[in-house]
């Protein structure tokens, strides 16, 4: 059986939650006072002076606020800088993907996001097909690479922004000096109760890897007659990335399934940790969504920001941030030097549409038969 440690939601994540449901109340009377000042302001305008003209156009200028939901670390500071370039006030919200999946659909029937940025081409295609996503939309600034270029949805229901890696293999060499080569590998006795990887009910990330799994291994049936067998092997499971990597550390377990971007960096901390990549991982692209039941004036604004991440601006905050949050899908935008060309590594793209449909079902079938079973 699988186990699962109790991680209850930090005190910021309770007081974010919380935070964005009143901001998405009070986006929607900015965005009603907004549309009747600027009829009063109008009327006033036509009958004074061209000093109080212009004084009435700064005022129906005014933005409302954008109310981004991010699983993406170097959204604080990518927000900050298209507020000062924009003027476009930013509401992050800043969860787990799963736990933001969680609440968009807790929240259907009163949407209060504005644009969702995460780490799982899969999840937003789901939403899509739910018509929860605005269509026909892509930014107008920058150039794709012909990978960013395949990666854009047919229908242009999101905006891929760069790609990682669900499930590279993160290890402690001098413990484990024989790393396996293949995933299919983890099940054999030598690796009982060594392996540990995150909940695809919380890790969005962590999802893309076991639908990747379940491809390569031939549908969902072989995947989790598989996944049943590795819980048998004394799979530990945890919540996210940090906590499955301090376990790593820990030596709790020998090895971890985790995004290869959290595992550079880690690794990067502690140089004792390898990472490497098993046959075969996962692509994993970042995507921005929007929502399709925002106000006029939010969609126009969630616009302006997925323009603003394919600027070159966009692009130098995002690597000066995080230099390992993937690679880049942009022309002219290197990677960081601790990425291996994309190239080298065993890669397999996974369709999304069929898995992002699956994900509710799967992840479901995971806590009961992995976690808990």
């Amino acid at each position: 059986m699988a186990h699962t440690p109790s991680i209850p939601p930090t005190p910021a994540e309770d007081a974010g939650w919380h935070r964005s449901r009143r901001a998405g109340a009070a986006r929607r009377r900015l965005a009603v006072l907004g549309g009747l000042l600027a009829g009063a302001l109008g009327l006033a305008a036509c009958s004074s002076s061209g000093g109080t003209a212009q004084a009435a156009s700064r005022q129906t200028t005014q933005r409302v606020p954008l109310v981004v939901y991010s699983a993406k670390n170097y959204m604080p500071g990518v927000g900050t800088a298209f507020t000062k370039k924009t003027g476009i006030p930013v509401e992050l919200v800043n969860h787990s993907t799963g736990t933001l999946l969680a609440k968009i659909q807790a929240e259907r029937s009163d949407p209060q996001w504005g644009l969702l940025w995460i780490d799982g081409a899969a999840a937003c295609a789901a939403l899509d097909q739910q018509g929860m996503l605005l269509r026909g939309f892509e930014p107008d600034t920058g150039q794709l690479t012909s990978l960013g270029k395949e990666l854009v949805p047919a229908d242009h229901s999101d905006v891929p922004t760069a790609v990682t890696i669900a499930g590279a293999l993160v290890y402690n060499p001098k413990v484990l000096p024989d790393p396996p080569s293949s995933f299919s590998q983890l099940t054999e006795p030598q690796y009982r109760g060594k392996v540990g990887m995150n909940n695809p009910a919380i890790s969005g990330p962590t999802y893309t890897f076991v639908a990747g799994l379940m491809n390569q291994l031939g549908g969902v049936g072989p995947g989790e007659a598989f996944f049943e067998r590795l819980a048998a092997n004394g799979l530990q499971v945890f919540s996210t990335n940090k906590v499955t990597l301090t376990a790593l550390l820990q030596g709790r377990i020998a090895m971890a399934i985790v995004q290869n971007n959290a595992g550079i960096e880690f690794a990067e901390k502690y140089p004792q940790l390898k990472v490497v990549y098993p046959t075969a991982a996962t692509l994993l692209p970042s995507v921005i969504c929007i929502d399709s039941h925002a106000p006029k004036a939010e969609v126009a604004e969630a616009k302006e920001f997925a323009d603003y991440v394919y600027s070159p601006a966009g692009q130098a905050v995002m690597k000066a941030v995080n230099p390992y949050g993937g690679w880049p899908i942009m022309q002219g935008v290197t990677p960081a030097p601790l990425l291996p060309a994309l190239s080298s590594l065993p890669v397999q793209k996974i369709a999304t549409r069929t898995w992002g449909a699956r994900e509710a079902s799967i992840t479901q079938w995971f806590s009961e038969h992995v976690v808990n079973g």
